[in-house]
């Protein structure tokens, strides 16, 4: 369960977990001061995330040499599709083969998989 949190000050918001906590805001341009990641920085990020920590497990279950995983994402909206462009880099001895199997572990990560699939969001008032 995540909780989000807004004061009055603009745009700032407190989100916190059971056991973590971390802050959201909008960039100076859209009236925040930029003191934490936007929304949609928080939602690249658990990409790039899911995305790191998905290709690291399997990666060291086969034992393979692979020093450093670095995930980039971009979010572009268009009229009624949103297209994430997600580039992976790896610093390690691999081989071709090991190369693609990590691409295609990749889009087997967790948020990969809720992002490509129908999403329906159910909205109530908590009283």
């Amino acid at each position: 369960m995540i909780k989000a949190i807004i004061h009055q000050e603009p745009y700032v918001t407190e989100i916190s977990s059971e056991t973590n906590f971390l802050i959201a805001d909008e960039p100076v341009t859209h009236g925040g001061k930029a003191s934490g990641m936007a929304p949609m920085e928080l939602l690249a990020s658990s990409l790039a995330a899911c995305t790191c920590i998905t290709v690291r497990m399997y990666a060291n279950r086969k034992q393979w040499d692979v020093q450093s995983i670095e995930t980039y994402i971009d979010i572009e909206s268009k009229d009624t599709q949103t297209i994430f462009e997600r580039k992976i880099s790896f610093s390690g001895t691999l081989s071709n083969e090991q190369t693609e199997r990590l691409l295609d572990i990749a889009n087997h990560c967790p948020v990969h998989k809720l992002l490509t699939h129908t999403i329906k969001i159910n909205t109530s008032i908590n009283d």
